[in-house]
């Protein structure tokens, strides 16, 4: 709105001119103290409702026309800097503002120019008109969808801690030798913490990140380039059954050298047997595949379902020499046990992970 738009007291004025009328008869006619009028003519007083009703009868026309000019006039009056305003809801819509300072991500500033240049170097980008973009394929729990802006910034701290690694060349043959020494631990929670140089000696880094509130994100796969993957993972759900597969769904997307795509579904408190995503549904195939032979756990299926017991679970998993949990964790997902059932086999496994891994949150510090 310009700050030439006439005012009440201009239109006002106008019609005393038209009338040759004064001030002071206008005042006799409306009832009104003097000053009140010179005030509305030298736009120093509002045009009230009561007034507005005044001066329509006095000049035939509607007291919604002097309301209209009362307030158009005060819109083009007002000085609020819109450029800034709407540069400051952009910074809030690309990213979690609060809690990424919270988090030491970015430091606290209320300068707006000083908040665009944190987030251009989180992001590591010279403009932020277009919204920064990741390399990846995400596991996360509606990945029908874009990541949000809390999923992004986690993604970006990931890429960050990342790039402090130092890691062998990566080769897929590596990565099937990682797998073998992957499964060696599948017994015991305490040697998952082996798990972050396992990896690193096959050329993958892995990184653990506390996920921001609303991430609702469990793992993601990337490239910081075309021979450097990264697996960054949330452990948003502190379960051995969890942990291990969303392992190998990320190890998936790495064997396969997916397209960057978020993932069409993910875990929250179950696995569904299907996502309606044939990447996504090969990824959680060879998740689980990749722990457990399917052949050897469809036998045990179909000897002892649907009437399973503790000791046939512990004893099926002592022959395999996998974590009992996890043996749990892939009959839920096949809906063969509900998901309440022997939940105390679901055993923690976050700190050990993150005991050696390279962790930014639940008190690891990392400053990058």
């Amino acid at each position: 709105m310009s700050q030439t738009t006439k005012s009440p007291g201009d239109f006002l004025r106008e019609e005393l001119e038209a009338r040759r009328w004064t001030q002071a008869d206008l005042a006799k006619i409306l009832d009104r103290p003097l000053p009140t009028i010179n005030r509305i003519l030298q736009g120093k007083h509002a045009v009230l409702p009561e007034m507005a009703i005044a001066l329509g009868q006095a000049f035939g026309n509607e007291p919604q026309i002097w309301m209209q000019r009362e307030y158009e006039y005060r819109l083009s009056l007002a000085s609020l800097d819109t450029g800034d305003v709407r540069k400051r809801a952009r910074l809030y819509e690309l990213a979690p503002i609060k809690d990424m300072q919270r988090r030491g991500w970015i430091h606290k500033t209320d300068k707006i120019d000083g908040l665009e240049t944190e987030l251009k170097a989180f992001f590591g980008v010279e403009s932020l008109d277009r919204d920064p973009t990741i390399s990846a394929s995400a596991r996360k729990t509606d990945a029908s969808n874009p990541f949000n802006a809390a999923q992004r910034a986690w993604a970006f701290r990931a890429k960050q801690l990342s790039q402090t690694l130092r890691v062998n060349e990566y080769s897929d043959a590596k990565l099937g030798v990682a797998i073998k020494k992957l499964r060696r631990l599948l017994g015991w929670p305490e040697q998952s913490r082996k798990v972050a140089s396992i990896l690193a000696e096959c050329g993958i880094r892995f990184v653990v990140v506390e996920p921001l509130p609303h991430t609702r994100i469990d793992g993601v796969a990337f490239w910081l380039d075309s021979n450097s993957p990264v697996i960054a993972m949330s452990m948003r759900f502190d379960r051995i059954d969890n942990f291990w597969h969303v392992l190998g769904h990320e190890m998936s997307h790495i064997r396969h050298r997916d397209d960057p795509a978020v993932d069409a579904d993910s875990v929250i408190d179950e696995r569904p047997s299907s996502t309606g995503d044939e990447i996504e549904d090969r990824a959680n195939r060879e998740a689980a595949a990749t722990w457990i032979d399917k052949s050897e756990l469809e036998s045990f299926i179909d000897g002892v379902g649907p009437l399973y017991s503790r000791d046939k679970i512990n004893q099926f998993a002592n022959s395999l020499r996998v974590h009992p949990g996890i043996i749990i964790g892939q009959l839920q997902g096949r809906e063969e046990l509900r998901f309440n059932a022997f939940r105390e086999s679901l055993v923690k496994i976050r700190d050990t992970v993150t005991a050696e891994a390279l962790t930014d949150g639940w008190g690891h510090e990392v400053g990058i």
